[in-house]
Formats: C-alpha cells, sequence, structure tokens
C-alpha cells in the first residue's frame, strides 16, 4: 500500500507533447507535466505520475535515508545484479563506471534517484508486469523490504 502522502498541492498537467520526454518534473514550482502518450498504454499513466510523484518524496527523505537506499543499490552492483524497474534508472545504471559509486558522482547520484522513483512505480502503480520491470526477483525482494521499513504505509511522507 502507498504511504500517506502530506504536503502543499502538487498541479499536475497533461500536456499534447513533451518531446521525447513523457514527463517532466519542477520541484520548486510544484508541477509534474505529463506527456499525453502516457494514456496510450494501460498503466502507463499510473506507473508514470507514481515515479514522478517520488520525485518530491526523494528530496524531503533525511540524507541517512537516502544512504541507506544507495547501500541497497550499491550491494546489488556488487552481485552485478542485472535490470531495472523502469527506463530512467536502466539507462542510468547501463552508463555507471565502476568507481561511480565509491565516488558518489552526479551520474551515481542520479541513478540513486532514478531507482528510487521507478522502484516506488513499480510498487504503488498497480502493476505487476510491464516491459521495463527487468530487475531479478531477489533485488526486487530487498527494495520491497527497504520501502516497507523506511516508507512504512502507516507513517505520513512529506511531498
Amino acid at each position: 500500500m502507498m504511504p500517506v502522502l502530506r504536503g502543499r498541492p502538487l498541479h499536475v498537467e497533461l500536456r499534447p507533447s513533451l518531446g521525447r520526454n513523457l514527463a517532466a518534473t519542477s520541484i520548486p514550482r510544484r508541477i509534474i507535466l505529463l506527456d499525453a502518450e502516457v494514456l496510450s498504454r494501460r498503466g502507463d499513466f499510473e506507473r508514470i505520475l507514481v515515479h514522478e510523484i517520488f520525485h518530491f518524496v526523494w528530496v524531503r527523505l533525511p540524507n541517512e535515508t537516502r544512504r541507506s537506499w544507495e547501500g541497497v543499490l550499491a550491494r546489488q552492483l556488487s552481485v552485478e545484479s542485472r535490470g531495472e524497474l523502469g527506463w530512467s534508472a536502466d539507462w542510468r545504471k547501463r552508463n555507471l563506471r565502476r568507481l561511480d559509486p565509491q565516488r558518489r558522482t552526479a551520474a551515481w547520484r542520479r541513478y540513486v534517484c532514478e531507482s528510487f522513483c521507478d522502484t516506488a512505480a513499480w510498487l504503488f502503480a498497480g502493476l505487476r508486469v510491464h516491459e521495463e520491470f527487468t530487475l531479478p526477483p531477489r533485488a526486487r525482494r530487498s527494495r520491497r523490504a527497504w520501502f516497507v521499513r523506511n516508507l512504512p504505509s502507516t507513517t505520513p511522507v512529506s511531498i
């Protein structure tokens, strides 16, 4: 179950086209823009909207919690866990260099954020199967466990 979200309202707009992107978010303006194409495939609207909402969650998490998520991902990379739970994390993961996690490079931090948002979308958008859900079951279980521990559905989450 998705955590209860609390905070000022978010504005969501559907646009005829966002170019090559299906969504864009401005955290300072509290706006999510969605390309109308998200309505063409079952589940994409929900999956992409949840992903974008969780960008607001990510920026409000304490550093300790974000570092804990980094630890989950670093452990998965250390055993060469392939796949991801969405395109935005997948292409970033494939472009990481070996030392990016240790050095906490910008590429690593972007991957960590996108992976968090894609994982939230996998967990909370109501889809069990999607072509972008390529992460192995064992890695999915560890991510689900992290969310249960750190973002329980009974505790409101700030957005």
